[in-house]
């Protein structure tokens, strides 16, 4: 069968709801052929257009491509792999025969072609279109072929066809896809369908017998739907699911139980954005101080049991040869005090430094459900206030977040293990300031953008390898960001099945990748 990501819930943002319950209040069948699974966080949308399943963590739509456990390419609605042409701007899909909708409809060219044509379109108001904007056209060469036409060489290019394709009459009618029925009607080629949507509660996803990949053995998934973390261990201790995602401390208190304690390694960041247009967090020399200010390797040791790896930029350890150790900062509080005292930010009688009047302070909000994203907070407030700069923390709701974004600073997570450009570059790039989540502290650096363009368009892997530094380093320089940690994830699954295989997490996680990322190939032991 072929292993692709992830499972049916992408992890977009937190439901505020009351804690649900499993159905039948009890874990999968004892032959193995269901499970129950609980997950902190449940989607908005379940179309591909609205971000759902973009990295291919979906197991009800397939992509062109996906990424196995070592992080390469493999063909799935393909036939095989794209072929880019010489002039690095064209790409040729062959596409798989065979392969039918759950509704039974054939899979074709045409779809590929309306499932790209409308996430470019502005009419459909796709939350996602700004990370596709180097595809200038797709086209239909026959029934099984089609074509992807780029703006300019895209050296990520075939990391963008994880994207689900769906049925070309879903998206005949040009309307905002937020609009449509599809969201929580889905109809894909993956290996399983939806069975049952109680939203606030749980999801039931039904295997497709029909895939052309192979039926999957499981036959049944019930994803269960329970914001708190203590509230998804207490349940987790009463036997109700058969895995879940914890925070790794919690998680370490299941060692010895009938549960396997899983430890993921990922590219899942946190950092905190600083916005350039606050009069503290605008100034550079406050940024560049608060960057060695903070104690990363603390953090992780105090407050996640040591399951983590500090972060300077937003590559992970896992894309080593992209990594440039001299874009790495050092815990330095002597060197964070000089700089400040330099850029004239003074301590006053409080301890608080102030420059021309205006004290060093500013507010920094944090999603209040997340745990992990509070207590990161917590500890960058006190690291903050060691060097006289006055933090004042507020734990709110998305919908409160988001307006904001542009003038207070935020905990924002992110990041990907697959490509370099994927995450970096609509970041980091001054194109997409103020573009949501992308770039929300609308950061601006020519010497970074420069370089960021460099990468995206070396077709020489040698050269993108040194463009990819090369930002790194202008980067560390100016810094706009304070990233903290990359975060290991931590699972609990109850062992009963076969086929896990270990893999590097993006920053959509719980019961997406992880474990489950290729529970369609999973069986249930003897």
């Amino acid at each position: 069968m072929i292993r692709r990501a992830v499972l049916a819930v992408c992890l977009l943002l937190v439901t505020a709801c009351s804690v649900p319950t499993a159905p039948g209040g009890a874990t999968g069948s004892g032959d193995g052929s269901s499970m129950v699974l609980a997950d902190g966080f449940e989607p908005e949308s379940l179309h591909p257009l609205l971000g759902y399943g973009t990295e291919g963590a979906s197991k009800i739509f397939d992509g062109l491509v996906a990424h196995d456990a070592q992080r390469t390419l493999q063909p799935v609605l393909a036939a095989k792999l794209p072929e880019r042409a010489p002039d690095a701007l064209t790409w040729t899909v062959p596409l798989r025969a065979g392969v039918t909708f759950h509704d039974g409809s054939t899979f074709d060219a045409d779809d590929v072609v309306a499932t790209y044509r409308a996430l470019l379109d502005p009419a459909y108001a796709s939350s996602i279109r700004s990370d596709f904007t180097t595809i200038a056209r797709v086209e239909k060469i026959d029934a099984q072929t089609v074509r992807f036409t780029t703006t300019r060489p895209d050296a990520a290019f075939l990391h963008r066809l994880t994207l689900g394709i769906v049925p070309a009459e879903s998206v005949a009618t040009p309307a905002p896809a937020a609009d449509s029925p599809f969201g929580t009607a889905p109809v894909g080629t993956g290996p399983y369908r939806l069975g049952e949507w109680r939203k606030g509660r749980s999801m039931r996803l039904v295997a497709n017998d029909g895939y052309f990949g192979g039926a999957p053995a499981v036959k049944e998934i019930t994803v269960v739907f329970a914001v708190d973390d203590n509230t998804r261990a207490q349940r987790l201790s009463s036997g109700e699911f058969d895995g879940t995602v914890l925070p790794p401390a919690l998680a370490a208190t299941f060692q010895g139980s009938e549960y396997t304690v899983l430890d993921h390694p990922s590219a899942d960041y946190r950092t905190i954005t600083l916005p350039t247009a606050h009069p503290v967090t605008g100034d550079p020399a406050v940024r560049l101080a608060l960057n060695f200010a903070v104690d990363r390797q603390g953090m992780i040791d105090a407050l996640f049991a040591g399951k983590g790896a500090p972060a300077s930029t937003p590559i992970p350890e896992v894309l080593t040869e992209y990594a440039e150790p001299a874009a790495q900062f050092r815990f330095d509080r002597a060197e964070a005090e000089r700089i400040l005292d330099a850029a004239g930010w003074l301590r006053g009688p409080d301890g608080t430094r102030a420059r021309g009047g205006v004290p060093a302070r500013f507010t920094l909000m944090y999603a209040a459900t997340d745990s992990i994203r509070r207590d990161f907070a917590q500890a960058f407030t006190s690291d903050a206030r060691a060097v006289g700069v006055d933090v004042a923390l507020e734990g709110l709701g998305w919908e409160a977040i988001e307006p904001r974004m542009g003038a207070d600073a935020l905990v924002l997570g992110g990041g990907s293990p697959f490509d370099p450009d994927i995450v970096s570059y609509p970041l980091l790039h001054s194109s997409y300031a103020g573009d949501g989540f992308n770039n929300p502290a609308s950061y601006v650096n020519p010497a970074v953008d420069a370089a960021l363009d460099k990468a995206r368009e070396a077709v020489d892997p040698a050269a993108r390898v040194a463009a990819v530094k090369e930002w790194q380093r202008a980067y560390a320089a100016a810094p706009g960001f304070v990233f903290l940690a990359f975060l290991d994830h931590s699972y609990l699954v109850r062992d009963r099945w076969d086929g896990y295989q270990q893999a590097v997490d993006p920053h959509s996680h719980g019961t997406t990748w992880g474990p489950w990322w290729n529970v369609e190939d999973w069986t249930p032991r003897p």
